[in-house]
């Protein structure tokens, strides 16, 4: 559902071809473009998750996702509901996305007819056996982060801003499971682009690629990426999200952000 140099000199040694990064917006600010353009008034949308292991091979599942914004855009409250194969079917995720506050999380297991919370503390475990861990699928909140803007290169194809995010406190890195976050941000659509996630140790832990952007509320100027993949480059393996199926639906039931509907057969 994932990263300073002083002077125009300095930056066009390093650089070569970028644009002064001073002139331009704050990290901060951009960032705070990017959280706003994930959020949808409402959607629903059918994925295709793949899974490879390091020797390529593939374990493929189903599932449906529906989102809806909440107390004046501050909350995304999110579901999935897996449709296939067998052993996942019935699997149910919640979500409520909040802009400051820790989220919460809640996972119903149909073999146990059980629903269990995630605390904030377990959100740098694996999403459903992906690479993609639960924070990584969620919108972070802004105020947990220090930004710095290093620097504008392209990925995917576009100009981005290529932006350094740091955990304040340890408890925040804990939480996420990273050091430290790259991301490269087109600068048309405020879409991420690619991403860079490092381990405790310093090193890279993950890489995220985002494309196939579709504009999905023109009025406004909403983007959501259809095809996100990560690999871990620590183990070899990597997962790919692609939303076979997506539409832009204010109006979406209140009754799907509840654990009375994640429970239903």
């Amino acid at each position: 559902m994932m990263l300073v140099l002083s002077g125009a000199l300095a930056l066009g040694l390093l650089f070569p071809g970028a644009t002064d990064v001073q002139a331009g917006p704050s990290a901060r600010d951009i960032m705070a473009k990017v959280s706003l353009n994930r959020k949808l008034d409402g959607s629903e949308a059918v994925v295709k998750m793949t899974m490879y292991d390091a020797g390529g091979q593939a374990r493929v599942r189903e599932l449906t996702m529906a989102t809806k914004l909440y107390d004046g855009g501050k909350t995304e409250k999110r579901i999935y509901r897996f449709l296939s194969p067998p052993d996942v079917k019935g699997t149910g995720i919640l979500v409520f996305d909040y802009d400051n506050a820790a989220d919460d999380v809640w996972v119903y297991l149909p073999a146990l007819r059980k629903t269990r919370r995630i605390v904030s503390g377990q959100h740098s475990k694996s999403f459903m056996g992906s690479e993609f861990s639960y924070g990584d699928l969620n919108i972070p909140s802004l105020d947990d982060y220090t930004y710095t803007l290093v620097r504008e290169e392209a990925a995917g194809g576009e100009a981005c801003y290529v932006i350094d995010m740091v955990p304040k406190t340890p408890a925040v890195a804990s939480s996420d499971g990273y050091s430290k976050k790259t991301y490269w941000v087109s600068k048309a659509t405020h879409v991420v682009r690619k991403g860079l996630m490092y381990g405790p140790g310093g090193g890279v832990m993950k890489e995220l690629t985002m494309g196939d952007v579709q504009l999905m509320d023109s009025g406004k100027g909403r983007y959501r990426a259809k095809r996100m993949e990560m690999v871990n480059k620590t183990n070899g393996r990597r997962s790919l999200f692609e939303t076979t199926q997506v539409s832009f639906t204010p109006n979406t039931k209140d009754e799907y952000f509840t654990t009375r509907y994640l429970e239903r057969p």
